[in-house]
C-alpha cells in the first residue's frame, strides 16, 4: 500500500494537523487526540484505503490500521503533520486531559490491573493445569512432589496479590513504588490473621488461643460512640484489591506533599518514614475495614448478576456497550477480587467471553454476506481478532458501523451470558477470553457449548436481518471518485493558478526570489483573489498564515506558490485558507482567497511568485508564456 498517501489521507479527514493535539502508535492502530473530533468525518476515515476500522474509546481516536503496518503509516504521518513522535502514555495523557472525571476513575482502574495480567495470566493457566491433572485418578498426581510445587507456583499471585496490585497502582499515581510493595506486604503479614480465614473459629483459634479475632488498641480505649479510636483489628486482607488501590493513592498524596515540605537534605529521612507511617495508620484504621466491606458489596452483587440466569442475559447484552464507551477495563478490578477471594474463581469471564464470540459471529457473517471487497477484507481477519479475545476491529470496524450486525452481537451474548450462569462456568483468571480461554476454564465442553451458542445465535441473526445498503456503498464510492476526478491536463506541466499578467522570476521585487534561490518559475500579478491547483496533485504544506501553498503534482513537480511580498507579516489577515495538508486536488481547484486591494492598501506587493522547489530533478524549466494570462492556462512545462 501507498503508506503516505494513506497518512495524508488520514490528515485531512480528522481536520488537518492544526485539529491535531497528539499522535500515537500501538500494534495495530494509530491513536490519536485532535482538538475538535466534530471536525473528523469518521465515514470517510472508514473508506481509507488501508483502514480497518475507526473507533473512539478513551478520549482516543483510534484508527485501526493492522500489525507491520501501521508503524509505516504513522512514520509518514508525523512527518505530514509536521509533529513530534508520542509515545502511547503521552497520547493517554492528553486525552485524560479531556476527560470527565468519572471516565478518568475508571480509566484509573484499567491502568492498575492491565499490567498485572501476565501474573494473572500465568498463575491462572497454571492453576487450571495443576487441577485438571489432579482429576487424573490414573496418574495419582495429587500425592506427588511436583502436584505441591506447582501448587505453590499457582497460588503465589493469588496470596500475594494485594503486593501486585501495590506496586501497579504506585505507578499509575506516582508513589514509590517500593514504598507501596511494603504497604502490600504489611496488608498480608504472617503476623495477621490471613484475610481468607476470618470467618474459621478454628483458624482464629489456632492463631490466637480465642474465638474472636484480637485487636491492637493504638490510643487506649478512647471510645467515639461505638468505636474504638485507634483500633485495628489483627486481620490480613487477603482475598481483597480495592483497599490497597486506596491506600497507594494516599501513600502517593502524602508522599507528593511531604516532597514539596521537607528540605532537600532531610527529605530521604523524613519522607518515606512519614508517608508509610501516616498511610499505615489510615489503611489499617480505615481504609481497609470500610473498602473490604465496600468490595465484597460490590462483589457479592457481580456474583448474584451473573450466576443468575436472568441478570448474566442482562451483563451480557450490555457487555459490548461498555466496550463501545472504553468502561470495559472496570471489570478487571471485579475478576481480580473474585480470584483474591479464598478459593476464588472468575465467573465473570465466561460472560464476557460469550460478548466477546458474539462479536466475532457477527462480523464473520458480514465477511460472508457482503458483496463488498473491503468489507470483507475487513469483516474476516475481525471475526478472527475477536475469537481470540480483541474485539475492537469488529466492533468499530464493521458491527457498529453497520449497527444491526451490533444488535445481533448482542442478543448472542445475552442468550450466552444465560447458557454461562445456567452452566456454572468459572474460569482461574482473567484477561482470556475466546479460544484462549480454553486454558483457564474449570469445564472444558460447556465452554466449548458456550462459544457455539454465542456465536451461533448472532452469525444466523446476521445473516438473516442484515443486508449491504448498496445504495450507500455506491454513495461513499461515488464520492471518492468525485473526490480524486482527475482534470485533462499535459505531463509535466504547470499551469495558470490565477488571472493576471505574467512576467519573469527576476523581475520580482524581492532578490531571494529573484534570484531563483527558492527554485526556478515564474511570477503572476493576480487580478483576482482566488488560487487554483495548477495541476492534479496533492497539497504538501499549507502556511498557517494563508499566504503561501505548497504541492506536488502526480507527475512529481514540487511547487510553491506564495501570494505576495513579506505577506508573512499580515500574519493571515486577507487571506482563507481553502483546502488542508494533504489533500488530494484537482486541476482548477480552489486552494486559497485573499483580499487584493487589501493587501495592497497594507502596503504589501501582492506578486505572487509560481515556482519549482525541487528544480534540480530536471533539465530544463521553460521560460513562461508573459503576458495576461487565464487561470488554467498553460504556464511553463519542465524536462527531466
Amino acid at each position: 500500500m501507498d503508506y503516505r498517501k494513506c497518512a495524508s489521507d488520514i490528515l485531512t479527514e480528522i481536520g488537518g494537523k492544526d485539529n491535531l493535539v497528539s499522535a500515537a502508535h500501538c500494534a495495530t492502530r494509530l491513536r490519536l487526540v485532535i482538538a475538535d473530533n466534530a471536525k473528523a468525518s469518521k465515514e470517510k476515515l472508514e473508506n481509507i484505503d488501508g483502514v480497518k476500522g475507526v473507533f473512539e474509546a478513551a478520549g482516543q481516536l483510534q484508527i485501526i490500521i493492522g500489525t507491520g503496518t501501521v508503524n509505516k503509516v504513522y512514520d509518514e504521518f508525523i512527518d505530514l503533520a509536521g509533529v513530534a513522535a508520542a509515545s502511547k502514555d503521552d497520547v493517554k495523557q492528553a486525552a485524560a486531559a479531556k476527560q470527565p472525571m468519572w471516565k478518568r476513575a475508571i480509566k484509573t482502574v484499567g491502568d492498575v490491573f492491565v499490567p498485572i495480567l501476565p501474573a494473572i495470566v500465568a498463575s491462572g493457566l497454571l492453576m487450571g493445569i495443576v487441577e485438571a491433572l489432579g482429576k487424573i485418578e490414573s496418574l495419582n498426581f495429587n500425592g506427588t512432589a511436583w502436584y505441591q510445587f506447582l501448587d505453590m507456583m499457582s497460588a503465589t499471585a493469588f496470596a500475594f496479590l494485594p503486593v501486585i496490585v501495590a506496586i501497579s497502582a504506585a505507578k499509575v499515581f506516582g508513589a514509590n513504588i517500593y514504598l507501596g510493595a511494603v504497604l502490600g506486604l504489611m496488608m498480608v503479614h504472617p503476623s495477621l490473621l490471613n484475610g481468607w480465614n476470618v470467618g474459621s473459629e478454628d483458624a482464629i483459634m489456632s492463631m490466637f488461643g480465642t474465638t474472636s479475632i484480637p485487636t491492637w488498641n493504638l490510643f487506649g480505649n478512647i471510645q467515639i460512640g461505638g468505636y474504638v479510636l485507634g483500633s485495628i483489628s489483627r486481620h490480613g486482607y487477603q482475598g481483597h484489591v480495592i483497599p490497597i488501590v486506596i491506600a497507594i493513592w494516599v501513600l502517593a498524596k502524602i508522599e507528593k506533599w511531604l516532597h514539596k515540605k521537607v528540605p532537600e537534605m532531610l527529605d530521604l529521612f523524613v519522607v518515606p518514614i512519614t508517608s508509610i507511617f501516616l498511610t499505615s495508620l489510615v489503611t489499617f484504621m480505615a481504609i481497609g475495614p470500610v473498602f473490604s466491606l465496600l468490595e465484597n458489596y460490590v462483589l457479592e452483587g457481580a456474583k448474584f448478576l451473573i450466576t443468575n440466569p436472568f441478570g448474566a442475559v442482562v451483563i451480557g447484552a450490555l457487555y459490548p456497550v461498555t466496550v463501545v464507551m472504553g468502561l470495559h477495563h472496570m471489570y478487571n478490578g471485579i475478576e481480580s477480587g473474585m480470584l483474591a477471594q479464598a478459593g476464588g474463581f472468575n465467573t465473570w469471564m465466561p460472560v464476557a467471553t460469550a460478548a466477546n464470540f458474539a462479536q466475532a459471529g457477527s462480523s464473520l457473517a458480514v465477511g460472508i454476506k457482503s458483496k463488498n471487497a473491503k468489507t470483507k477484507s475487513v469483516a474476516i481477519p475481525a471475526a478472527l481478532s475477536a475469537s481470540l479475545g480483541i474485539t475492537e476491529p469488529a466492533i468499530f470496524g464493521i458491527n457498529l458501523r453497520y449497527m444491526k450486525p451490533f444488535v445481533c452481537a448482542m442478543i448472542g451474548a445475552a442468550v450466552g451470558g444465560g447458557f454461562a450462569a445456567y452452566a456454572g462456568l468459572k474460569a482461574t483468571a482473567y484477561g482470556v477470553t475466546g479460544f484462549p480461554g480454553f486454558l483457564i476454564i474449570t469445564n472444558i465442553p460447556a465452554y466449548a457449548l458456550l462459544l457455539l451458542i454465542s456465536g451461533g445465535v448472532a452469525f444466523t441473526l446476521t445473516l438473516i436481518f442484515w443486508n449491504e445498503e448498496k445504495k450507500e456503498e455506491k454513495k461513499i464510492e461515488s464520492e471518492k471518485t468525485e473526490k480524486t476526478v482527475k482534470a485533462e491536463t499535459k505531463e509535466n506541466t504547470v499551469y495558470a493558478p490565477c488571472n493576471g499578467e505574467v512576467i519573469l522570476l527576476e523581475q520580482v521585487a524581492d532578490e531571494t526570489f529573484a534570484s531563483g534561490a527558492l527554485g526556478n518559475g515564474c511570477a503572476i500579478v493576480p487580478k483576482e483573489g482566488v488560487v487554483k491547483a495548477p495541476f492534479n496533485g496533492t497539497v504538501t504544506m499549507v502556511f498557517d498564515t494563508g499566504h503561501a501553498v505548497g504541492l506536488m503534482s502526480d507527475d512529481g513537480i514540487e511547487l510553491l506558490i506564495h501570494v505576495g511580498i513579506n505577506t508573512v507579516e499580515l500574519d493571515g489577515k486577507h487571506y482563507e485558507k481553502l483546502v488542508s495538508m494533504g489533500e488530494k486536488v484537482s486541476m482548477g481547484t480552489p486552494l486559497l482567497k485573499f483580499d487584493i486591494e487589501a493587501i495592497k492598501a497594507a502596503g504589501y506587493d501582492i506578486t505572487t511568485p509560481v515556482i519549482v522547489t525541487n528544480a534540480d530533478d530536471y533539465k530544463n524549466i521553460d521560460k513562461p508564456n508573459t503576458g495576461k494570462t487565464a487561470a488554467g492556462s498553460e504556464l511553463y512545462t519542465v524536462s527531466k
